[in-house]
């Protein structure tokens, strides 16, 4: 039976940063970004009403600033040899971010079999944004169910990566997990931790904690750090 591999992007295979900070970044708009992530942070606004300002904000983006700002993401290391390694396997690898669909999808050219992501208009934005198709952080563990029902593997054949508040439902609802760089949010619910840059490093712990002959889930192989 395979394994579902499900990665979140921003903070994990996005080193340290966002989607929304490095789209800004190309814009040269980073000041106004600044300003709606400090009031998303105090609770100000939610993930839906932080992607309708981000549309509001965008207007002039277009394909090609898009790509400027992924190709001048710094990314983990390692990410297309996870990838094959994935598919060599005969398992699965998947991205849920709540991050825009027009930046996450490239994440495809890298390998990855599915990317789910919230649903924007095609910059540049000529229609308005639909909120509802903006995930939250209980969309995962709906998202990651849909997934293993249509691979047809139980709960205890999937593993999550993420880093922080965002990943927690999904950290909650499954047993193999591993924290990569992550906030205090995921340090007490993570099977495994990882800290560094190469993502074939924390897929390496992942793998440690497959069960091979039994049903029970191996002992963390990494820490996590406080």
């Amino acid at each position: 039976m395979g394994i579902l591999h499900v990665f979140d992007m921003d903070g994990t295979l996005l080193g340290g940063t966002t989607a929304s900070v490095q789209v800004a970044r190309v814009l040269g708009a980073v000041d106004d970004l600044t300003v709606l992530e400090a009031r998303f942070a105090a609770g100000e606004v939610d993930t839906r009403g932080f992607a309708v300002a981000v549309h509001e904000m965008w207007r002039d983006l277009t394909p090609a600033v898009v790509a400027a700002a992924f190709a001048a993401s710094p990314w983990l290391t390692g990410i297309p040899e996870v990838c094959a390694d994935i598919r060599r396997r005969g398992e699965w690898s998947a991205v849920i971010t709540m991050s825009p669909d027009f930046f996450a999808s490239h994440l495809l050219n890298l390998g990855f079999d599915e990317v789910v992501a919230s649903r924007f208009p095609a910059p540049p934005f000529a229609e308005p944004i639909d909120p509802a198709g903006i995930l939250t952080p209980d969309d995962k563990v709906t998202i990651v169910e849909d997934l293993r029902n249509r691979y047809g593997l139980p709960r205890s054949r999937c593993i999550a990566y993420g880093d922080s508040m965002s990943d927690e439902p999904l950290f909650r609802h499954l047993d193999m997990t591993v924290a990569v760089n992550a906030d205090h949010h995921l340090q007490g619910l993570a099977t495994t931790c990882y800290q560094g840059n190469n993502l074939a490093e924390a897929y390496d712990l992942a793998r440690a904690l497959i069960p091979s002959h039994t049903n029970t889930i191996k002992p963390s192989t990494g820490k996590c750090q406080s």
